[in-house]
């Protein structure tokens, strides 16, 4: 095999790509658009010439994104803007994550001069609210056993193990009855400004969730006064940390709504006692609405109060074998009325398995006792690699070999599609690289652009090694 190595493309292919994408709606559930462009290019790369016979690649990403900040994620999409080094979007997630992998792959497919073996470019849907693309696939879709995997988020590692994941879709049944009679007053309570952000990566960062503090809200008034709940929508995404919620509600006049107007300001004060290192921003007001004609009936209000304070939500456990990592987790990332019921979605992670199943398992046993029905909309498998396989050490050669430094060998607390490709294509190895993106999932995330081209070198680079080495031709 030849072994002459060519200069590395720019990284303006992958940018440029990446600025398409940025104008095509890809929520979860709804990438038809982004599928139709991706479709432009093509979904198995046949080898550089003289490379043939090398084993096939695999290199994994997927096409949809967490679209937070939207009024309209079908419609609307981010508006990137860079500055300092660092690339975010105008007040609403990037989709760095996987769009910046994804960028990388088409760019990759593009290109003549990189030199590469038989590739098979997997871009899989809902990665990011069921993974039911990767569960899907057929277990002869693919060839190779060496699977690239551009959807790490942390650019000095190489990320060699993910917990495992399991979304819940809990439904309490409610009904909307007429409003009280009487001389009452009604009030919009929102809470914004928080970070939000990744509920397992950032799980433990001491985020303010807006899901505990309208809780927090609630309940001081409920315990207090005559209460009812008319409307309630907290959380924009299943796997992130609410950063907003709105609920209005109505209290009797006089000594209740005195106590009201009085929580914004007593709220607040406790938010930075509580949040201030770790979350500033966040706010609560208190606004005087006109009357709505319905509420949520009383006892539908009170099952999900009681849910809500019942089940864990945040660090359940860290690891007492990888160092400043957590093992178990819960977040829950909606609560809203819809038209069945009062909808809550819980996002439970772990790197034992069992345990993720146990805790999912108690979940929705709480909210079983409170009437409401559990169904379970996503569960992927824990992964964990070989850290001394043959296939990582050549991935860290060419960190070494490209950026001067070897990367560090991690698991990570959140779910990567490894768990479904290790459970359904036997002997599959893979190693998980990306750019450095921070506060991915909220209207914070930002990628640093040098780190986009280091990576960039580093995958091409690694291709070029993969073609070329012999432990691997058939």
């Amino acid at each position: 095999m030849k072994n002459n190595t060519l200069e590395c493309p720019s990284v303006d292919a992958v940018m440029e790509v990446f600025g398409q994408l940025c104008q095509i709606p890809r929520p979860s559930h709804h990438e038809e658009k982004v599928a139709d462009f991706i479709c432009d290019y093509a979904n198995r790369l046949p080898a550089t010439k003289g490379y043939e016979n090398a084993e096939p690649i695999v290199v994994l990403n997927h096409m949809d994104m967490v679209c937070v900040g939207m009024n309209n994620p079908l419609e609307d999409t981010p508006k990137p803007v860079v500055k300092d080094g660092w690339m975010s979007a105008d007040g609403t997630s990037l989709g760095a994550d996987n769009g910046i992998g994804l960028s990388m792959a088409l760019a990759m497919i593009a290109d003549e001069r990189i030199v590469h073996g038989p590739v098979e470019v997997i871009t899989t849907t809902n990665e990011e609210d069921g993974m039911t693309g990767a569960a899907s696939l057929a277990s002869d879709f693919i060839k190779g056993r060496k699977i690239i995997n551009l959807d790490s988020e942390d650019y000095d590692t190489i990320t060699t193990g993910a917990a495992g994941a399991l979304i819940q879709r809990h439904v309490i049944p409610a009904k909307m009855v007429d409003a009280p009679e009487g001389k009452r007053r009604w009030y919009k309570i929102r809470i914004s400004g928080g970070k939000g952000g990744h509920s397992g990566v950032d799980i433990n960062k001491g985020r303010a969730s807006a899901v505990v503090m309208a809780w927090a809200i609630i309940a001081a008034i409920y315990n207090e006064y005559d209460m009812e709940l008319a409307y309630i929508n907290i959380g924009e995404a299943n796997a992130s940390i609410a950063s907003n919620a709105e609920f209005i509600i109505t209290v009797p006049s006089g000594e209740a709504s005195e106590f009201v107007k009085a929580q914004e300001e007593v709220f607040n004060e406790w938010v930075q006692e509580e949040y201030g290192d770790t979350d500033p921003d966040v706010r609560c007001s208190v606004e005087k609405v006109k009357p709505l004609d319905k509420v949520l009936d009383h006892d539908a209000f009170h099952r999900m109060m009681v849910c809500l304070e019942q089940i864990p939500q945040g660090v359940v456990k860290m690891s007492e074998v990888m160092e400043d990592t957590v093992e178990t987790s819960n977040n829950v990332g909606r609560v809203m009325l819809q038209d069945e019921g009062i909808v809550v979605t819980t996002h439970t992670r772990s790197f034992i398995d069992d345990d993720m199943r146990a805790q999912a398992y108690d979940i929705a046993k709480v909210f079983a006792e409170e009437g409401a029905s559990s169904e379970t909309i996503m569960e992927a498998p824990a992964w964990k690699e070989d850290q001394k396989s043959d296939f990582l050490r050549m991935t860290s050669d060419t960190f070494e070999s490209v950026l001067g430094w070897r990367p560090r060998m991690v698991a990570m607390h959140f779910v990567l599609e490894a768990g479904y490709f290790v459970a359904k294509f036997p002997g599959v190895q893979m190693a998980s690289i990306g750019p450095r993106i921070l506060e991915p999932h909220s209207t914070s995330e930002r990628v640093e652009m040098k780190t986009i081209g280091d990576i960039w070198k580093v995958f091409v680079e690694l291709l070029r090694k993969l073609a070329n080495n012999p432990t691997t031709n058939v």
